[in-house]
């Protein structure tokens, strides 16, 4: 008796690269470009979670008066070490600007940036951050809670990521030239 020969039957795989299937421009497969384009997403939501903006409604400091608080911010002299939005002069790096500050999360790496403790560590910094460069100024209650009341309205401009500490014209002078979105 004769056997008859067996027919197998190609792998789907193998078959189309046989035969010449067409493949999307650049050789991916379909699966990986899917694979790649779901890595992305991934990654961008993820770096959407690391966005350090304020998450709710603006902090409103009781009893503040923002105006007020720019005015004793310059009065003290706060710009002398600060970089400030909004405070003639204060254009200072040599301590970090306070830019953004409703956007911040910790205040001199110890506290969560809420009213009550900035106002702890205008009036008594060294209380907060032993060492600190930052000098006593002899600031009373009332005035800390003006200063605080102006920096909770300087808020998070920038969607793109958290308060930088180098000046934002000096990373973009880094680009290439050319147009810009």
């Amino acid at each position: 008796m004769r056997r008859l020969p067996v027919i197998r039957r190609p792998k789907a795989g193998n078959a189309a690269r046989r035969i010449g299937a067409a493949r999307p421009p650049g050789g991916a497969s379909f699966a990986g470009t899917a694979r790649l384009g779901a890595a992305l997403l991934i990654c961008a939501l993820a770096a959407a979670g690391c966005h350090e903006g304020p998450a709710d409604a603006a902090v409103v400091v009781l009893g503040g008066d923002p105006e007020v608080g720019r005015r004793l911010l310059d009065n003290y002299g706060c710009g002398e070490c600060h970089a400030i939005p909004g405070v003639a002069g204060a254009d200072s790096w040599a301590g970090p600007p306070l830019t953004e500050w409703a956007a911040r999360r910790m205040i001199a790496g110890a506290l969560p940036n809420t009213p009550e403790n900035l106002m702890r560590f205008i009036m008594d910094p060294e209380s907060v951050e032993p060492g600190t460069a930052m000098p006593d100024l002899g600031v009373d209650d009332v005035a800390a809670r003006h200063m605080a009341a102006y920096l909770f309205t300087l808020e998070h401009d920038n969607p793109l990521g958290p308060p930088h500490p180098l000046p934002l014209r000096w990373l973009e002078s880094l680009l290439p030239a050319g147009p810009r979105h």
